[in-house]
């Protein structure tokens, strides 16, 4: 029996008590961005829209709902870090969530370490085992197909240098499943784990 379908179209709603959305196109990867501000203010913030989107160069994005103070600062510099946000991290992770004023720190705020970056002048976070220093390629506003203008601005940097901690690097493979990643849902409070009970091996076709 073929499923019962729940069918929408998004600009009129979906009818439902949350959008489902972000809950299907996940579980995501969380961008935690450490940005400075020209006068060197300090900021952390986690955006759950955050991925990898080419190879060599390496490039990373995140796309900002509002620009907000991260896009601002990185607009400014050119520069930002993104750190991996891990099990033993997510409360940490989740104060930096706050809405506050721009000269508020959120690594004051979240007991977090600024750690010197060894190529770009923004920290990183000190506690989170994985590290990417980043230069802003481009800086983009969307536009849905009508084209017109949204609120959102998606970020893309190079990544051009990495901090890994050695802990996890089995025989030179990097220990996904034991780094304890953890990854955006859906719900309103979703968080998903990845661990060893998740992973498993598909070889591509030669």
């Amino acid at each position: 029996m073929p499923d019962t379908i729940h069918f929408y179209e998004p600009r009129s709603g979906h009818r439902l008590p949350h959008d489902p959305f972000n809950a299907i196109v996940g579980p995501r990867p969380i961008g935690w961005i450490s940005s400075r501000s020209p006068a060197g203010g300090l900021n952390l913030a986690p955006y759950s829209f955050f991925n990898a989107f080419n190879y060599t160069p390496p490039i990373v994005g995140f796309a900002s709902i509002g620009y907000k103070d991260t896009v601002c600062n990185i607009e400014q510099t050119g520069e930002f870090a993104w750190n991996l946000a891990t099990r033993p991290l997510a409360g940490a992770m989740n104060q930096t969530c706050a809405a506050v004023p721009p000269e508020v720190s959120e690594f004051e705020l979240a007991g977090l370490t600024p750690a010197p970056s060894r190529v770009i002048s923004v920290p990183r976070v000190q506690e989170s085992p994985v590290s990417f220093e980043c230069r802003t390629t481009q800086i983009v506003q969307l536009q849905g197909a009508d084209g017109a203008k949204v609120p959102t601005w998606l970020v893309l940097g190079e990544v051009v240098a990495v901090h890994i901690a050695e802990r996890l690097l089995k025989d030179g493979v990097y220990d996904t499943a034991g780094a304890g990643h953890i990854l955006r849902g859906g719900g309103p409070a979703d968080y998903f784990s990845v661990g060893p009970e998740q992973l498993f091996k598909m070889r591509r076709p030669a």
